[in-house]
């Protein structure tokens, strides 16, 4: 079996510093890099990539609403999904610019908070995301939840897909992610969250907050860089796919468009 394991990067913006992501690329096998609307800037997207490029490590475009204040999780309503479209090709195609600059290519696309948890359940807001991309370079890889909107739209539109599971969020009985705002949405453990992951990828099923099994493919899953103990879980988590005999590799290597 081969498997990514992704996360969250390059969410430092100026003088504001965010996450380990030096010792989060020692360990991932993609990155997700933030486009400057939630966190980012040229300059730190472009040092991440370069960071992600020595490693051998897929970079991918890391949309999401034009937040810096709230860090892309307040949910923005009222914007027109042929709005959110083109935010969303500006986003990517500022990530595809400053990969080439760095001597790579953008492989992936994986939305953000609250963009992201929209998309999942929001047919209109998918469907301009999965457009966003298929303009942009009908060649990247969308990253999705399984089961959800964003899937589906992906598939209308032709693209390759990476289903992903998380390793550190709990689920709701929808097969979305449990809101922030609750307690225990958030796993802080490394061991409890590597045991999650082995489960889930034994079972080929989430595990909701109820107790309800959701069958799943999986072809990646995200550890959060923002995460406080995100390096050890990380860490934890290559160390155990690896002895359960799981070949850890970048999604263009075994996902071809």
């Amino acid at each position: 079996m081969k498997l990514d394991l992704n996360s969250d990067l390059g969410e430092s913006f100026g003088a504001w510093s965010m996450g380990d992501d030096e010792a989060m690329l020692d360990i991932v096998t993609s990155a997700n890099i933030a486009c400057g609307f939630h966190a980012g800037d040229p300059l730190v997207m472009h040092r991440t990539m370069e960071a992600a490029r020595d490693r051998g490590v897929s970079v991918g475009a890391h949309p999401s609403f034009l937040d810096l204040w709230g860090f892309g999780r307040r949910p923005i309503q009222g914007e027109r999904p042929e709005d959110i479209e083109k935010m969303v090709i500006y986003q990517i195609g500022a990530a595809a610019a400053l990969a080439q600059a760095t001597g790579t290519r953008l492989a992936h696309v994986k939305t953000h908070g609250a963009l992201g948890n929209m998309v999942m359940v929001d047919a209109g807001l998918a469907r301009a995301v999965a457009r966003a991309v298929r303009i942009v370079d009908p060649a990247l890889i969308l990253i999705v939840m399984p089961g959800l909107e964003l899937e589906k739209a992906g598939l209308a539109e032709g693209l390759t897909m990476a289903r992903e599971i998380y390793a550190d969020r709990t689920y709701d009985d929808d097969g979305n992610l449990t809101s922030r705002r609750k307690p225990g949405a958030v796993i802080q453990d490394a061991a409890a969250a590597t045991t999650r992951v082995l489960a889930m990828l034994e079972d080929r099923a989430i595990t909701t907050t109820s107790g309800k099994r959701i069958p799943v493919e999986v072809d990646t899953v995200c550890v959060h860089g923002d995460n406080p103990h995100a390096v050890d879980m990380a860490r934890s988590l290559r160390d155990a796919l690896t002895a359960a005999g799981i070949t850890l590799a970048p999604l263009p290597s075994f996902l071809a468009p």
